[in-house]
């Protein structure tokens, strides 16, 4: 398939943020980059990317290559939707750049090889890495060592062949010049020479490591394979110019020190000779292992920059729906803070939640989910003795709920281990009982500046995990506070959770527990919800309740337990007389009243000393006491 150069400079222009989202991919802004969700590591900007994790970056066609498993003219038709057209028929080789063709190879490259290391004095395992990356190789007619110069995507681009009898160089006709001789390695240093001989001379003198930094031969003095170079390797900082030592290499550093990008630091290397092959096959002479004869730093150095302030507009910030544990009160990717006095069902409703997440059961006014992994985490109760029997009672999928070990060491909300358990185990759900347990011995709970970096870290946590972080907490002692202030600890506690939820004990039903939503950053805040301990019959839901935080936390009781007292009045009115009504019809007027079913059992309950029950048929009948 054949594609102009134009085409290809076309598809190297492309913008790599649009392209990307136009694949359905998930970018977040990082200042004036893009940072790419499947691969954290990679930011984007226009039309370059660089990956940080290895040092590595480019264009257009080469990201479509690496990360989208694309050949060359697949990426070219990838970004820029034509497709390729037939060689033209002067042109029968694939290549599509020009009329650069790769002279032909010799069956073997013994004759190329030994010039290099017998008259060149090439070091036979530098050489040999070169041959066997095919980036030297033997000419097959007249036995001239090529060196092949490539673009970023590995295409060869230029080749220079070299007379290993004689003095004959010529460039092959064709040859893009601006694509050198050269290697690219992920470091963030550049070497450049007059030629590919001094490139592998001075790696056979500075062998340490040379792998992980790149070299460049510039095929005389000329500037555009450098820069060339540099648009399209975005980690190099800094430039070492290792031209001669001669009038040429001395104007050649001073013009190409100018011409370069700002932003980068340049030095030159000067060698001990006239060039880096002569001090190669001269080394022998050298017994003080001294190779330069100066190193001048600082030709150039970054012009000191003023910081700048990264400003990001609303109308550039994705909108993104909430997704939700349980509506509105337990967020996914968000930290939710469930407090309230020891012993009022905190942990009961921790539990309770963590059972029906590994099951899939309904939470009252949620939706269903389907089942899911959960780490619970407990400093206050013994996993055999407590946590594990009252899963059971609670009939959660006990393979499904997950504790951290801490025997080796304790647990702490800044700690690594977090993260990485829920990655490895992919939980959608986290319970810390209690927060205070988790704070580190060496954090005062009390100290906002101590408390909000911890926080930070573990809300971004869940952001990035997009798991529900859910944190059990006592309060103070500060009878009758607003319940903003009765958290326990620095209240930044409660300003960065997204959702907060108080539980208490209904003064006037003890066994009667509400859950109060007392704050909610992402939606309204939810309806107050019962649920019932009691000694008999164990664990219910009640459904909604009506009673606010403050009225929860004083002991005021509210308007539930009037409810129950005017349900109490109205079956002692309509049995009055001696009348004698079914249940359901109680339940009926009650109804209609504004009471539920189930205040009317409550009130039923309340008045078992006067009144009586018996039943008929399937139905029950109640009557008052004589």
């Amino acid at each position: 398939m054949y594609y102009t150069q134009e085409q290809i400079d076309h598809a190297n222009q492309a913008d790599l943020v649009s392209f990307l989202q136009s694949q359905g991919e998930q970018l977040t802004r990082a200042g004036n980059e893009y940072r790419w969700k499947r691969h954290d590591s990679l930011t984007v900007r226009g039309n370059k990317w660089y990956r940080h994790s290895q040092s590595k970056g480019g264009g257009p066609v080469d990201f479509a290559m690496e990360f989208f498993g694309k050949s060359f003219t697949e990426a070219v038709e990838l970004l820029t939707g034509e497709k390729g057209a037939a060689p033209p028929p002067d042109r029968p080789s694939p290549a599509s750049f020009s009329d650069f063709r790769l002279p032909p190879r010799n069956t073997d490259n013994s004759i190329a090889r030994n010039y290099l290391t017998a008259a060149r004095r090439i070091d036979e395992d530098v050489t040999g890495f070169f041959f066997s990356t095919g980036d030297i190789y033997e000419e097959a007619t007249h036995h001239n060592a090529v060196f092949v110069g490539r673009d970023e995507s590995g295409i060869p681009r230029y080749a220079h062949q070299r007379g290993t009898a004689g003095s004959f160089r010529l460039d092959v006709k064709g040859s893009d010049k601006a694509f050198n001789f050269c290697y690219r390695g992920e470091g963030e240093r550049l070497f450049v020479f007059e030629a590919p001989i001094d490139l592998l001379s001075f790696l056979c003198l500075f062998k340490k490591d040379w792998q992980k930094q790149s070299y460049l031969s510039l095929g005389g003095v000329g500037e555009k394979a450098l820069l060339r170079f540099l648009s399209d390797s975005l980690n190099i900082k800094t430039v070492y110019l290792c031209l001669d030592n001669d009038n040429a290499g001395n104007d050649a550093c001073s013009r190409l020190v100018k011409l370069m990008p700002e932003g980068l630091t340049v030095h030159r290397l000067i060698p001990l000779f006239k060039d880096w092959n002569e001090v190669q096959t001269r080394r022998q002479e050298i017994t003080d292992g001294k190779y330069l004869r100066e190193a001048v730093y600082g030709l150039r150095e970054p012009l000191p920059q003023e910081e700048t302030i990264e400003i990001i507009r609303m109308s550039e910030v994705d909108t993104q729906a909430v997704e939700w544990l349980w509506k509105p009160y337990i967020p996914f990717g968000k930290v939710t803070i469930v407090q309230g006095n020891p012993g009022e069902g905190k942990t009961t409703f921790a539990l309770r939640l963590a059972a029906a997440c590994t099951t899939g059961r309904e939470l009252p006014t949620g939706q269903p989910l389907p089942p899911f992994n959960v780490i619970y985490q407990t400093a206050e109760d013994g996993l055999g003795d407590t946590v594990k029997p009252r899963l059971i009672e609670a009939a959660a999928d006990l393979d499904r709920v997950l504790v951290i070990d801490e025997a080796k060491r304790e647990l702490s909300l800044s700690d690594e281990r977090i993260e990485k358990a829920i990655m490895q185990t992919g939980a959608r759900l986290i319970i810390l009982d209690p927060i205070q347990a988790y704070v580190g011995e060496k954090t005062d709970m009390n100290r906002a500046n101590e408390v909000r970096p911890m926080f930070r870290r573990l809300a971004d946590v869940a952001e990035r995990t997009g798991c529900a972080v859910v944190l059990i907490g006592h309060l103070n002692k500060s009878a009758g506070g607003q319940s903003a202030y009765r958290g326990l600890g620095s209240i930044d506690f409660r300003a960065a959770a997204r959702s907060v939820l108080l539980i208490g004990r209904v003064k006037r039903e003890p066994n009667v527990r509400v859950i109060v939503h007392d704050k909610s950053s992402l939606a309204p805040e939810g309806k107050p919800v019962a649920f019932c301990l009691d000694p008999e019959t164990g664990f219910e839901w009640m459904g909604e309740y009506d009673i606010t935080a403050d009225e929860l936390l004083s002991g005021a009781g509210g308007n539930t337990a009037t409810k129950t007292e005017q349900a109490e009045r109205l079956i002692l009115d309509l049995l009055a007389d001696g009348k004698e009504l079914a249940s359901e019809d109680i339940e009926k007027a009650a109804t209609e009243a504004g009471i539920s079913a189930r205040t009317v059992r409550a009130a039923k309950r309340n008045l078992d000393g006067r009144i009586t029950s018996k039943r008929i048929g399937a139905a029950w009948y109640h009557a008052l006491k004589k």
